[in-house]
């Protein structure tokens, strides 16, 4: 007789046949991995920062615990002097919570906005996170989507929007949130005016918060026109919350420090950062060495950011090279991010492909269903390995595709 552990933690923890898979895989030689999304790894090359990790962290004392709920006055306002370098003058750092991960901000945001059984809207195709980090808060995902349309253009779809909205009438739950990624994991889709004003309108309308995951938002490479790059600096009438943190937009993960900046109606921006600040309060958890020292680190992580950017732009090139309208890979189009979405042959399944390239080719990618990607026959790659080692893996792809198509 099983436990009665909790409903929350009811998904499937067997390995399914692709992870068996890969785990074969690896112990071949000549494995190639092109999911790798942890800018720390050696193995791709990018400049070490721990020397100067180190020293940034040893200028300030780590023996003294002064836990601020909404976190250190400095810190914050190092996050906020950020804002106002690319332009958004309105997020200062009153408007500021520090948290300790991205993940942690929306657990933090869905205790301040929504009861056990409100519906949150999660966008679609996106990271497949957000369906634990909902549930593990008693909470219920809905998505909505988005749509590609050739030659190159993601769409917010809004009768989507609306259907998921009607989803959660038709089961009497309350629309608590609205979630956005800008740009998209992994479709590298960025908003424009006119879909932040219809996230927008739709939150006025039921009443919901608006939370915009804007983690890689420092890597948008080809923005489009009227880009909205920070919500919470846009004026709405809806409480809207961004996010950000040092994992992606500085390449440093371990450090374990995100952000919340808060917009919004200014008459309820007051009670909003009160409430926030108590359910921080209640675990304090981020690292207080990391806040003391991250006016530094922020400075740090443009040198990695930058390299990761230029890793991103040389591994887009390989794949223009590699796949062009002529092959039977395509590579759908996106404003930027760490990913690319390659469709091919609807002959098989993503997930038959994905295992097809590990089987015989011995190269790691992801199936377009893991992030829900409709419409096509889909893998999803990481384009931050090194281009060598990225070279090589989609060169075995496209010899994979070439013999069974």
């Amino acid at each position: 007789m099983s436990w009665p552990f909790s409903r929350r933690l009811d998904w499937t923890l067997a390995e399914n046949r692709l992870a068996r898979a890969e785990e074969a895989a690896r112990r071949r030689p000549g494995f190639v991995d092109l999911t790798i999304s942890n800018p720390t790894l050696p193995e791709l090359g990018l400049p070490d920062a721990s020397p100067a990790l180190g020293q940034a962290l040893a200028r300030h004392p780590a023996g003294v615990y002064a836990p601020a709920s909404a976190g250190a006055p400095s810190a914050r306002e190092a996050v906020a002097a950020l804002h106002r370098a690319a332009g958004h003058d309105l997020v200062d750092a009153g408007r500021i919570v520090l948290t300790a991960s991205s993940s942690e901000s929306y657990a933090l945001l869905f205790k301040l906005l929504a009861d056990p059984g409100d519906a949150v809207l999660v966008p679609a195709p996106s990271y497949p996170l957000f369906d634990y980090l909902v549930r593990l808060e008693g909470l219920t995902p809905i998505s909505y989507r988005s749509s590609y349309q050739p030659p190159g253009n993601w769409q917010l779809d809004t009768d989507s929007l609306d259907a998921a909205a009607e989803t959660a009438a038709r089961h009497s739950r309350r629309v608590a949130a609205i979630i956005t990624v800008n740009p998209n994991n992994p479709t590298g889709a960025a908003l424009d005016d006119d879909e932040a004003a219809a996230l927008e309108q739709r939150c006025a309308v039921h009443r919901a918060a608006l939370i915009a995951d804007e983690v890689f938002g420092d890597f948008v490479r080809r923005a489009p026109s009227a880009h909205v790059a920070c919500m919470a600096a846009r004026p709405t009438q809806v409480p809207t919350f961004s996010l950000g943190g040092l994992s992606k937009s500085c390449g440093l993960p371990q450090l374990k420090v995100g952000w919340i900046a808060l917009g919004g109606p200014v008459e309820w921006l007051g009670e909003t950062r009160a409430r926030l600040e108590l359910v921080a309060d209640t675990y304090l958890s981020v690292n207080g060495p990391a806040q003391a020292a991250l006016p530094e680190l922020l400075q740090l992580g443009a040198l990695t950011r930058a390299a990761i950017q230029a890793r991103l732009l040389e591994n887009e090139s390989l794949l223009k090279k590699t796949f062009d309208a002529r092959t039977a890979v395509s590579v759908l189009r996106g404003h930027g991010g760490w990913s690319a979405i390659l469709r091919l042959p609807a002959t098989r399944s993503d997930e038959d492909w994905a295992l097809a390239l590990l089987q015989e080719e011995g190269v790691l990618a992801q199936p377009g269903f893991f992030f829900d990607l409709e419409g096509g026959t889909f893998l999803v790659v990481s384009l931050l390995p090194a281009p060598r080692v990225f070279g090589t893996g989609i060169d075995r792809l496209a010899a994979l595709v070439a013999r069974h198509d």
